[in-house]
């Protein structure tokens, strides 16, 4: 029998998932709860092979919050989430935490069970759309990664009087502004300013000011 924990707020929506999971035959309930810090706390005394985790109870991410201190204390803890949401940041957020699986409410009964069986051999069925956001979520941050080390191996190499202009640009002057604060010709400008576009592989210079905003390494700069 595959053991099921289960945290569910809404009493109906619970109720209607022990129906189901003690109708299926090869699984049973061994507890429910119907907060993040209720379920922690069963789960952490409990032996359970399949965590059925709503995430939206006491706050909107108590299952999100409950999983990662479940599964830091039991990290071979399979957690299926139940959620309404398919936005790309809550399912982000939640197979960060560790999650096996990610079923939308609403999903016939049989669909879960099968997500339930499939998690507990060990292969996991994620539904196509759930694995697509993970995919693209963990596409992001390994491109933001490679940006931050690309911008980190750039800067290494930037010249003072580029670190200085960088500076200027951030705060917002134009080419001659800064040629009147250096007391330099604009062509001397516009010269560095081609040299800072060909290290950082960019067209504009606003495009290097939005990657350090956004890289939050304006401190580098200004200081």
């Amino acid at each position: 029998m595959i053991r099921i924990l289960i945290a569910e707020d809404m009493a109906p929506l619970r109720e209607n998932l022990e129906e189901t999971i003690a109708a299926a035959g090869d699984m049973q309930v061994v507890g429910a709860a119907a907060t993040g810090r209720e379920i922690t706390a069963l789960a952490l005394r409990a032996d359970f092979d399949i965590l059925l985790l709503d995430i939206e109870m006491e706050s909107a991410r108590a299952g999100i919050d409950a999983a990662e201190a479940i599964l830091k204390e039991k990290p071979q803890a399979r957690i299926i989430f139940l959620s309404i949401h398919e936005t790309d940041e809550i399912v982000a957020a939640a197979m960060g935490s560790g999650a096996v699986d990610y079923v939308v409410k609403g999903s016939p009964p049989e669909e879960l069970l099968r997500h339930i069986r499939a998690a507990h051999a060990g292969q996991p069925i994620m539904h196509e759309k759930i694995r697509s956001t993970v995919m693209r979520e963990y596409t992001r941050l390994r491109k933001s990664e490679e940006s931050l080390l690309f911008f980190i191996h750039n800067i290494t190499r930037l010249t003072g009087a580029e670190m200085e202009l960088i500076r200027y640009l951030l705060q917002g002057y134009s080419v001659s502004e800064i040629a009147r604060i250096r007391v330099v010709e604009v062509v001397t400008v516009k010269t560095q300013i081609k040299g800072l576009l060909r290290k950082f592989h960019c067209a504009r210079t606003k495009e290097i000011v939005k990657m350090i905003k956004d890289m939050n390494l304006e401190y580098l700069f200004l200081r």
